[in-house]
């Protein structure tokens, strides 16, 4: 069984987790893959509950038919789909053949259930980003 412990590091997220929490974080992973042109996420339908971290390839994210930008290896998306059951705020389509990792927001609950302490440090990083969003007059990601 192939782990994603790398992967799931370079998500802020996760960065503060060690490196047994990341062990059992990457087993409830999945590999996806899409075409150029998929649509990976709709903007403003519940989609799916998933989050995605881009293993390989690229694609771009467009609000109301704008690109925003491109997303390239590293990057994620949808990781509000974890902790929320909310549509989508924007639209994600593979630009090439893309990788991704995913994970269900049912296993993300699982595994915080199993992992009290991992919960909290997740606690502790987002409360940090709400910090910092209001401090330079930015909407939290």
């Amino acid at each position: 069984m192939a782990t994603f412990e790398k992967e799931l590091k370079g998500v802020s997220l996760f960065s503060d987790l060690n490196q047994r929490q990341l062990r059992k974080l990457s087993r409830f992973c999945q590999e996806r893959k899409f075409r150029p042109g998929m649509t990976v996420l709709r903007e403003g339908l519940m989609s799916g509950v998933s989050f995605f971290v881009i293993v390989e390839g690229e694609a771009t994210v467009s609000v109301n038919g704008n690109e925003l930008g491109r997303l390239e290896p590293g990057d994620h998306f949808g990781e509000l789909a974890l902790i929320t059951e909310q549509a989508r705020t924007a639209t994600v389509t593979a630009a090439t053949e893309l990788r991704c990792l995913t994970m269900a927001m049912w296993h993300f609950q699982r595994f915080l259930k199993d992992n009290p302490d991992t919960a909290w440090k997740l606690i502790q990083h987002l409360g940090r980003e709400l910090v910092e969003a209001r401090s330079t007059g930015q909407s939290p990601r």
